[in-house]
């Protein structure tokens, strides 16, 4: 198991995103940025609207799913 803030991930704050993969802490960034935005945090919208985004533009897209494997990868587990 691996730990990522939000923050490392391209949010605005410090909540610890955890999971055995780099896929599974990019999804529970996905959902708390998603659950932010429904509970009214205007923080966290342009990381929302930027996660949206990623998959309209794949080229960029895939080099910050790349970049965020390897930030994965780096980390020692917990």
């Amino acid at each position: 198991m691996k730990t990522m803030t939000c923050k490392q991930l391209g949010g605005p704050c410090d909540v610890a995103l955890r999971g055995e993969t780099a896929d599974e802490v990019i999804k529970a960034q996905d959902q708390h940025l998603k659950d932010m935005v429904a509970a009214g945090d205007a923080a966290h919208q342009p990381a929302l609207k930027e996660m949206k985004g990623r998959w309209r533009h794949p080229v960029k897209g895939m080099g910050w799913y790349k970049s965020t494997k390897r930030d994965f990868a780096a980390l020692p587990e917990d």
